[in-house]
């Protein structure tokens, strides 16, 4: 099972990612949390480039080379191996931050990201929806946040939008929406529902 977790900056996303790795673990499943870009040699490298001025293309290309990487290197051989893989960000991110939030053209973007990941999509999606004023107060003083992160508000406003009109869209069991600001226990446990629910 290929688990996505997506949200805005300040979301809970990397907590939530270990939380349900332990609990998989803890019940005996084989699973891991990786995040984009990062997880390899590649995607460090990557988010070292992300933090200077790049155009909203280049920006883009850059995501999509650590996330080749990182399914190619990691996420494939998992999912071969019958591990359970828990993502923090995936193609999401891009419609999300590369196209609604810089302008660039989704179908395009979508194209493009097919390259990157041959095809792989999520068999869940778990969106953390919070307003990007507080999202980006929980964030305020990270040293390690990417360029994207320290964008306006109006930038992450876009953003948000954008990732509301892909969970409408999604097909019904593909997307869960939880709001951020509830308890992380209670958060994780509507998490757990909805993967138990997939599993079937």
């Amino acid at each position: 099972m290929f688990i996505v977790l997506e949200g805005g900056e300040g979301a809970g996303k990397s907590t939530l990612a270990e939380t349900l790795r332990a609990g998989f673990l803890s019940a005996g499943r084989e699973a891991i949390a990786v995040r984009e870009p990062g997880s390899t040699a590649t995607g460090t490298a990557v988010r070292a480039l992300l933090h200077g001025e790049l155009t909203p293309w280049a920006e883009t290309f850059a995501f999509l080379l650590a996330r080749a990487q990182l399914i190619a290197e990691v996420i494939a051989p998992a999912l071969e191996a019958g591990t359970l893989v828990i993502c923090d960000r995936f193609e999401a991110s891009t419609f999300a931050y590369q196209g609604y939030g810089r302008g660039l053209d989704l179908r395009q973007l979508r194209t493009a990201n097919a390259f990157a990941t041959g095809g792989l999509h999520p068999d869940l999606t778990i969106y953390l929806d919070i307003d990007p004023r507080l999202g980006l107060q929980r964030k305020r003083g990270e040293s390690e946040a990417i360029r994207t992160g320290l964008e306006a508000l109006a930038f992450h406003d876009r953003v948000r939008a954008g990732y509301r009109l892909f969970a409408e869209a999604a097909a019904a069991g593909q997307w869960l929406t939880l709001d951020a600001t509830l308890p992380a226990a209670e958060i994780a446990a509507r998490a757990w529902e909805a993967i138990g629910a997939l599993n079937g």
